[in-house]
């Protein structure tokens, strides 16, 4: 079975975030860690590894920076890395980023694709599903529990308070909720290891299928209209109240905001 991965280096927002002029994020000014989605991707990838010794591939789209986050990633036990990296990929919304990886992954032998259902620095869930179009396999998305039934995937969707079953012929995608496991940690065997390894560097030469007109910021069809840090909020209100009347202003408020 050989299972690709694919994970994205994203800003510790702890640290703060910076912009460029042109509203995109200043990746390159970031502090940086593995998306959490991704992460519980990965580790379901590396379950599958130490089932069925399946072969675990992680790729990236970014600077070369990212290559960073596939060393951790080998470092927790994934076989091989790949950055895709090229400047006429900077400033790529969902649609050119999916574009881009599904050329990349063109290349790639696969049974299984499984991304993080969305990434910290975006929130939009719409990669991974773009992906599995562009390559024209099934999607399962919102993934808390994998198995695997001989050529077939079996998923529990998760889906408000329930779940969904749902089987698919592999080769098929997968999006992983955070909540789908616990990641394993890296060992110091495997960072050792993980930086003894090359990693595959691929640019826009090794897309395949793919057009210049759908990649990077110019292929990208959504526009910022406006980008800023955080904004810090004021001090709330305060009032001092006996019990019973703090139990009534606190009432009216519930009541004035809709939340009762």
């Amino acid at each position: 079975m050989k299972v690709v991965v694919c994970i994205k280096q994203v800003p510790d927002t702890k640290g703060g975030v910076k912009f460029n002029p042109d509203g995109t994020l200043d990746r390159g000014a970031m502090l940086t860690i593995m998306n959490p989605d991704d992460k519980a991707g990965l580790e379901a990838a590396l379950r599958l590894k130490d089932q069925y010794g399946a072969e675990v591939t992680v790729i990236t789209m970014g600077l070369p920076k990212a290559e960073e986050v596939l060393r951790e990633a080998m470092a927790m036990g994934a076989d091989n890395g790949i950055l895709v990296t090229d400047r006429v990929l900077g400033g790529a919304d969902t649609w050119a980023t999916s574009t881009t990886l599904a050329g990349a992954i063109r290349n790639l032998d696969y049974d299984l694709i499984i991304t993080g259902r969305q990434a910290i620095d975006g929130d939009t869930a719409q990669v991974g599903p773009q992906i599995s179009e562009h390559l024209g396999i099934p999607v399962i998305s919102y993934a808390q529990a994998i198995k695997i039934d001989g050529d077939s995937v079996i998923v529990e969707r998760q889906y408000e308070d329930r779940y969904h079953e749902v089987k698919a012929k592999m080769p098929c995608l997968i999006t992983a909720l955070a909540e789908l496991n616990e990641p394993r940690y890296m060992t110091p065997g495997g960072i050792f290891d993980a930086y003894k390894k090359e990693i595959t560097v691929w640019g826009r030469a090794n897309l395949v299928d793919v057009e210049d007109c759908n990649l990077g910021l110019a292929g990208s069809p959504t526009k910022i209209a406006k980008a800023s840090d955080k904004v810090r909020k004021g001090t709330g209100e305060k009032v001092t109240l006996d019990a019973e009347e703090a139990v009534a202003y606190i009432m009216g408020k519930l009541t004035e905001k809709h939340v009762i």
